[in-house]
């Protein structure tokens, strides 16, 4: 998810920062670099001119999750998903913008959004290995974070090691009001990731790519979202009866033929 761009020549150093921090969540698919920032103004409903205008610099410039961009809701490529209905979580590093009952709270809030649409349960644990590694720091994966603003955090698809862990960029300001980056608001977004979620084109979505702040009092998730999450759990049981149905069937034919 995380290739190389192109290196342009820009007048300001900020400006070249935005553009690589942007556009390589696109370069895996298109290989030009006016194929990836016409592909990127078409997903936020930009004019596709294929050039660094005004209106895709300021789109750019916000602040964002750090995975790739796809269409509306979508689910990750292979459908990963979790084979259980508890998943752990621990948080290892706490930011010290905020006290430690207030993070844990806040990411228990988090979850909760989506435990309270599917049938999926967390627990927090204190030591060990959980399905869901949370963290505040440099982390040593490939996808190093910029720097203050820009980049926020980012997490992995469902899956084994590294899937389903969160990480967070503490250069930001975490906070839990309008000011600096809302901790409820990106930790919900990148526990859609963490579910399989992809990035939804729909502006009101929890899993729209940049950080808009919104009012978290009573906080519910959107209908793309939730439609999002709730059809990836139907596909993930649709699934598991197909394979339950094919080992009967096959035992079965095995059985008569011996």
């Amino acid at each position: 998810l995380y290739l190389p761009c192109h290196v342009f020549s820009f007048a300001a150093h900020s400006c070249c920062c935005i553009c690589f921090v942007f556009l390589y969540v696109f370069s895996k698919m298109y290989h030009s670099f006016d194929d990836t920032l016409k592909k990127m103004q078409e997903f936020f409903g930009l004019e596709m001119t294929g050039q660094l205008d005004s209106n895709t610099l300021e789109v750019m410039a916000r602040p964002r999750c750090g995975f790739t961009d796809v269409t509306r809701y979508s689910h990750f490529n292979g459908q990963p998903k979790w084979d259980k209905t508890v998943l752990t979580y621990r948080i290892t590093d706490y930011t010290p913008d905020l006290s430690q009952s207030d993070v844990d709270a806040t990411i228990a809030k988090a979850l909760k959004i989506y435990s309270d649409v599917i049938p999926l349960d967390f627990k927090q644990i204190d030591s060990g290995t959980a399905d869901i590694m949370i963290t505040f720091r440099k982390h040593g994966d490939f996808a190093p974070f910029d720097g203050e603003g820009r980049v926020l955090a980012h997490a992995f698809s469902p899956g084994e090691g590294i899937g389903g862990d969160a990480h967070f960029d503490e250069d930001e300001s975490w906070t839990l009001t309008s000011a600096g980056a809302n901790l409820f608001l990106v930790a919900a977004h990148e526990f859609g990731h963490a579910m399989g979620l992809a990035h939804s084109q729909v502006q009101t979505a929890l899993m729209y790519p940049t950080y808009q702040y919104v009012n978290t009092e009573g906080y519910m998730l959107p209908d793309d979202d939730k439609q999002g999450v709730q059809h990836c759990l139907f596909l993930n049981s649709i699934r598991k009866k197909l394979t339950i149905t094919t080992t009967t069937t096959t035992t079965t034919t095995t059985t008569t033929a011996i």
